[in-house]
């Protein structure tokens, strides 16, 4: 296990390495100036030289490359103050560093991550085991026709229904907005209500299908066979042998679900009006600010890297007929 964490944490170094240079170099493709963002609309030439020069922009490419690299690991000094380590510079748009954006923007993003996966895990999960336990009744026709509907929607279609049917018309909800936990529990809990009810549905529905197809195959496994002829029970059958078997596909998609959700749902805020990581994201390629657009791309492919990297070890403590090599 330990060469496997060793190994994996110098894949991901390296993917971060290049995920970086290649955001990093093809800005400069760019034909615009992004100083010119900084500057504002009664800009001078002095005032677009000074600026080039307090962000660094005189530079070859290569060299702002480099210190922005060192940057991170050591911290910088830019004409507006001190980027204590992990400095990822200074906004182009708003002078405001990077990592405090980040770490401002981080909480809401989390919070409706989180609150989404419990929803749309129990729902799902729940769903697709019952759909499998009672194979070919009413109850499987019914989840199964249920998911395959739910599974079309998107976020951006179905947030303004809900929000329409429950905000607009007859303002039974508030609009979504965040409140921190820490303020108002109850106030956190129903600015992202809506949000998580919207998530959960789309989300509920391949979980449901994934959860049925992964617990009907399970259960033609040789090894829950035997256990049924020795006269286990069919409940204890299910729950002991199937449902643990049934959890490798299952982690796969939630991993890859989790990180994304993480990194920053850009349609999810974008559709509610929450500013997140993934809205931020989205300003930054907007604004053609590239500091903050760094930012979170790195901690974005991070978090990505990181739940990929949990999801592999967890396929051996699952199954132990995996092992990591």
């Amino acid at each position: 296990m330990l060469q496997f964490l060793i190994r994996r944490t110098f894949g991901a170094a390296l993917i971060l390495l290049l995920i970086s240079a290649f955001t990093f170099f093809m800005f400069f493709a760019i034909p615009q100036d992004p100083a010119l963002l900084a500057c504002g609309k009664n800009c001078t030439p002095d005032a677009l030289e000074i600026i080039h020069k307090n962000l660094g922009l005189d530079k070859p490419v290569t060299v702002q490359y480099w210190i922005f690299l060192t940057g991170i690991f050591t911290g910088r000094d830019f004409a507006v103050g001190h980027c204590d380590a992990p400095c990822f510079g200074v906004s182009f748009a708003n002078n405001q560093n990077v990592w405090d954006t980040i770490m401002d923007r981080f909480p809401l993003t989390f919070s409706l991550t989180v609150g989404g996966l419990v929803v749309f895990l129990i729902v799902g999960l729940g769903a697709g085991l019952l759909a499998a336990k009672f194979r070919g009744t009413w109850l499987d026709k019914t989840f199964s026709s249920g998911s395959l509907v739910l599974s079309s929607l998107q976020i951006y279609f179905l947030g303004p229904l809900v929000m329409l049917a429950f905000v607009y018309s007859t303002g039974w909800l508030d609009k979504p907005k965040y409140v921190p936990f820490s303020e108002d529990l109850g106030g956190w809990f129903m600015g992202l209500l809506i949000p998580w009810v919207v998530m959960a549905t789309i989300f509920t529905a391949n979980y449901t299908r994934m959860s049925r197809s992964s617990m009907i195959e399970q259960l033609q496994e040789e090894h829950v066979k035997a256990a049924r002829a020795k006269g286990m029970s069919g409940n204890y059958v299910f729950m002991r042998y199937a449902w643990r078997g049934s959890l490798i596909p299952i982690v796969t998609i939630l991993g890859i679900d989790l990180a994304s959700l993480l990194a920053g749902g850009m349609v999810t805020e974008k559709t509610f009006g929450l500013a997140g990581l993934g809205r931020l994201a989205l300003d930054s390629v907007i604004n053609k600010d590239l500091p903050m657009l760094m930012g979170v791309m790195l901690i974005s492919a991070s978090l990505i890297i990181l739940f990929n990297l949990i999801v592999d070890a967890l396929y051996a403590v699952i199954d132990p007929r995996v092992r990591l090599s």
